[in-house]
């Protein structure tokens, strides 16, 4: 393979990835160190972890050719209800609350599968009903004083030695998932594919895995963190492996010949939307957790944020290709970006031109692949 060609793959592969690192190292140097601390860095992944939930959710709604921006205002609902529930108990504030989402995002797949409403104007009509709903519920004023094993989701800790064995358990499976993969994979040229390749992914993998050793060395694994890591897991296991996973694709790649071959459209787009607003559940216990109270405002323009990390992490827009491990890295992008402004006392409004630029860029880059 040509120096060329092998460019070529290597940034196809590795580009959201190459491009992570880059901003890494450049908000680094510009915070004079600050940025790459293992505190600082611990703070960045429980940052990351209620948008990198609701990145992994977001990763489905688009691969169907869908879009959700009811998100922001189901964490905002779901907070406020499991604050709510709390005199109930955890197990039944927890479930309850999962239902609420579960109930919002299987309205939002009823409606554009039953009525075939465009998934845009549904869940732009949901995001103002839910926001809406966590003011009244709310009575428009944060309920503070959650129980102290709910709050132990944002403050507890996993010990570094258990939290060193689930990154070593991830990358294992990721790696066994690659290797299947590679099995009918077209690469042609024996050279690349038994040489290069496998280097470039065996450095990266130990490069993972030694900064994951270096990062939970300060004192563990932050439980928000571990919520998410399982989530993204289960995500890029289910579109990987599972029969659900390919009808997601298929769906997403072309409606009609999935309908053709015995695919049921409807009920696939149905569980999609309704997985989002589990997901987005989740997202929203986490940062009551993280706040230590529901509140009705929480949760703004967090679909841009979602969005944002799913398309920067290569999804397309019109649907049949990404991934959640993309989307993962995306998420990594917008957190590393968002904190590193807040470090550099950069005003947040700025932090919204430039995400914004990021989301044009990552379009602009997807159509030009088309």
């Amino acid at each position: 393979m040509g120096k060329e060609n092998f460019w070529g793959v290597l940034i196809k592969k590795y580009g959201n990835l190459i491009g992570l690192v880059v901003l890494i190292i450049i908000t680094t140097i510009l915070t004079g160190g600050t940025f790459f601390t293992q505190r600082n860095l611990v703070n960045v992944l429980r940052q990351v972890s209620v948008n990198g939930i609701l990145a992994v959710g977001m990763t489905l709604v688009i691969l169907i050719g869908g879009i959700d921006l009811s998100v922001g205002s189901v964490v905002a609902l779901t907070g406020v209800m499991v604050a709510l529930a709390q005199p109930l108990g955890i197990v039944p504030a927890i479930i309850i609350t999962l239902l609420v989402g579960a109930v919002i995002g299987g309205c939002n797949g009823f409606f554009v599968t039953k009525f075939r409403i465009p998934p845009f104007i549904i869940t732009l009509g949901m995001m103002t009903i839910a926001r809406g709903l966590a003011l009244v519920f709310s009575k428009g004023r944060a309920i503070a004083g959650l129980n102290d094993s709910f709050l132990s989701i944002s403050e507890s800790y996993i010990s570094p030695f258990i939290s060193i064995g689930i990154f070593i358990f991830i990358c294992f499976i990721l790696v066994v998932f690659a290797l299947k993969r590679k099995k009918g994979a077209v690469f042609r040229e024996k050279n690349f594919r038994f040489s290069s390749v496998k280097i470039i992914d065996s450095l990266f993998i130990m490069a993972t895995i030694a900064l994951a050793v270096w990062l939970v060395l300060y004192r563990g694994l932050p439980m928000g963190a571990v919520i998410f890591l399982v989530i993204a897991f289960m995500g890029i296991y289910t579109l990987r492996q599972t029969r659900f996973g390919r009808y997601v694709y298929a769906v997403g790649g072309n409606e009609e010949a999935s309908r053709l071959s015995g695919i049921n459209v409807k009920l696939v787009k149905f569980l999609v939307f309704t997985i989002m607003g589990v997901l987005a559940a989740i997202a929203g216990m986490v940062l009551a957790a993280r706040l230590n109270a529901g509140v009705p405002t929480s949760g703004v323009m967090f679909e841009l944020d979602a969005i944002a990390s799913v398309v920067i992490g290569g999804t397309s827009l019109s649907g049949g290709y990404g991934s959640v491990g993309g989307s993962i890295v995306g998420a990594f992008i917008i957190g590393t970006l968002n904190n590193g402004m807040q470090l550099l006392h950069i005003p947040s409004f700025y932090q919204e031109i430039a995400k914004g630029a990021i989301i044009i860029g990552a379009v602009l880059i997807d159509r030009k692949k088309k």
